[in-house]
């Protein structure tokens, strides 16, 4: 994949969670979804095709975490189907493999913390 702006508004998105600009990191994961989107994935190998859906998940988890805090619980949940549907029907693995390579990044925690607060209740 040499086009590397997929990679770089998911990063500027995370950075933009961690600095709590929801509306800039919404922006960011959308701009990286769009330029995903220009991937066939039939045409792609393997590798890059990984590389792709790892993208393509962690920025739908940074998108759900924004929403959520922007109180946009639709458009959370729709992303929530979108990540969950197609990354556990795989079944290959890749969904976790992804959870743990940003936990070990340490980039899971801002969206854990996010998505812990929803689920206990607490005010978003």
């Amino acid at each position: 994949m040499a086009d590397r702006r997929p990679e770089k508004s998911c990063e500027q998105a995370c950075e933009s969670l961690k600095q709590q600009d929801y509306e800039v990191a919404v922006k960011h994961c959308t701009e990286a979804l769009l330029s995903l989107s220009q991937y066939p994935p039939a045409h792609l190998p393997e590798a890059c095709q990984a590389e792709i859906d790892r993208i393509k998940i962690e920025t739908l988890l940074y998108r759900i975490a924004s929403f959520l805090q922007l109180k946009k619980y639709g458009q959370a949940d729709e992303d929530c189907r979108h990540v969950l549907g197609e990354g556990l029907a795989k079944g290959d693995g890749s969904f976790r493999a992804v959870l743990c390579c940003m936990h070990l990044k340490g980039k899971l925690q801002i969206v854990s913390n996010v998505l812990s607060k929803s689920l206990m209740g607490e005010s978003l």
